[in-house]
């Protein structure tokens, strides 16, 4: 017996069992009644796609819901998404530190680390590192390699999504074209001794073949785990990364933009009509004036040392004035270019994130934009700090493995994958 054709949000003919998937961990459909009605599909076919789902152990029953008719009966069954079934590992890269996650499907962290890694030191020797905090999160927290079913790394560059190499970044000196994706999934296999493989396994979190690896950029992933978890009704979201470079991160409708090849968002590289020399070899970057870089440099030249933006960050914590002055400085500096990019997407939020992020620069940025930009772009604007702090790169790198590897489309596939 089969069903009307179902109708999905993504209009295809055919609901399948990616689909019922999708409407269930979005909550717009939680139990077989609702699946019914908003698919046009029979209750023997919606029956027969759950229990794909549920010998996969993706979908498990949850307690009683409303009762589904007037006429009383026993409440319907809800269904849940299981995100006990799998894991996912993450890592924030920055120009002299990284953090590394484990995270559950649903973005809870279970274990955390940070350290030095410093990305000058090349691809091989950072990645290296990567796999080994990896290896010993899963130590820590008793899961096996084969939990994990896909893993994120944000980075401090542009990135090409569709092959997970770096395009040219001004910070990363020797990873220009490099195989991301290969060498962490290597790194990752050899210091959990599954062998060394690829990132082409299908990584399910139950199949034995090598997780999938996603790469973006860190300003991206910072942006996306702030819309994700915290502003997801935001249909224009940007979120400012100012650390050793300013990078932005723009979520549309729910979905990150890109560019064309990965470099939208990179504020940093914008002229300001100063001759102040930049990392990327180019005069008169926004980056090159107003990044945490730039004020630990002034700040060292005004004797008080400072050697990256984490210093400066340190110094701010402590109230230092000539720190909160200059950071007040470089956020007007940067204020000025974003009342252009207000004007251009009309953004509900604004959210500034790194280690100048805090009130001198906030205060510096609010004043240029709301000066620069004309009223109507900023009647209905929130210009905050970051909610997530250093946490936002994993969490967003987190959620968009689960949301890459869990979209309708790719479903399909894993559970033919899996066998069921």
């Amino acid at each position: 017996m089969t069903g009307k054709p179902g109708r999905t949000a993504r209009g295809s003919a055919q609901t399948s069992a990616g689909d019922l998937l999708d409407l269930v961990r979005s909550g717009r459909a939680v139990t077989r009644g609702a699946l019914q009605q908003m698919t046009g599909l029979s209750r023997a076919t919606v029956g027969q796609r759950l229990d794909r789902l549920f010998r996969a152990g993706w979908l498990r029953e949850g307690a009683g819901g409303p009762v589904d008719s007037p006429l009383g009966g026993r409440p319907a069954i809800t269904l849940e998404f299981d995100g006990s079934h799998a894991v996912v590992l993450a890592a924030d890269l920055d120009t002299r530190h990284a953090r590394a996650a484990l995270l559950t499907l649903t973005g809870e962290i279970l274990a955390e680390r940070a350290g030095a890694l410093v990305v000058e030191d090349g691809p091989e020797v950072v990645l290296d590192g990567l796999g080994r905090w990896f290896a010993e999160l899963l130590t820590e927290t008793g899961h096996v390699p084969e939990a994990v079913c896909g893993i994120g790394l944000g980075v401090p560059g542009p990135v090409d999504s569709e092959t997970g190499r770096v395009v040219q970044p001004p910070m990363m000196s020797g990873w220009d074209g490099y195989d991301i994706r290969g060498r962490l999934s290597r790194a990752f296999s050899e210091h959990t001794r599954t062998g060394a493989g690829t990132s082409t396994g299908t990584g399910t979190g139950t199949d034995p073949g090598i997780a999938p690896v996603f790469v973006d950029n860190d300003a991206n992933l910072m942006a996306y785990g702030e819309q994700r978890t915290g502003y997801q009704d935001c249909r224009a979201f940007v979120l400012v990364k100012v650390s050793t470079g300013i990078g932005a991160g723009v979520v549309v409708d729910g979905a990150l933009y890109r560019g064309v090849d990965g470099g939208a968002g990179d504020l940093g590289h914008i002229r300001v009509g100063t001759e102040a020399l930049c990392r990327c070899g180019s005069y008169g970057c926004l980056a090159a004036v107003a990044s945490g870089g730039a004020v630990a440099r002034r700040l060292t030249d005004a004797g008080v040392p400072a050697a990256s933006g984490s210093d400066v960050r340190d110094l701010l914590a402590a109230g230092h004035p000539e720190a909160a002055a200059l950071a007040r400085e470089a956020g007007r500096q940067v204020g000025d270019v974003l009342a252009t990019v207000v004007t251009l997407l009309n953004p509900g939020v604004l959210m500034i994130a790194g280690d100048l992020a805090g009130t001198p620069f906030l205060t510096g940025v609010r004043e240029l934009l709301y000066q620069r930009a004309l009223p109507r772009s900023t009647a209905h604007l929130d210009v905050l700090t970051a909610r997530l702090g250093e946490r936002a790169g994993l969490i967003g790198a987190g959620a968009l493995v689960v949301e890459h590897l869990y979209a309708p489309e790719r479903v399909e596939e894993r559970l033919t994958a899996l066998g069921v």
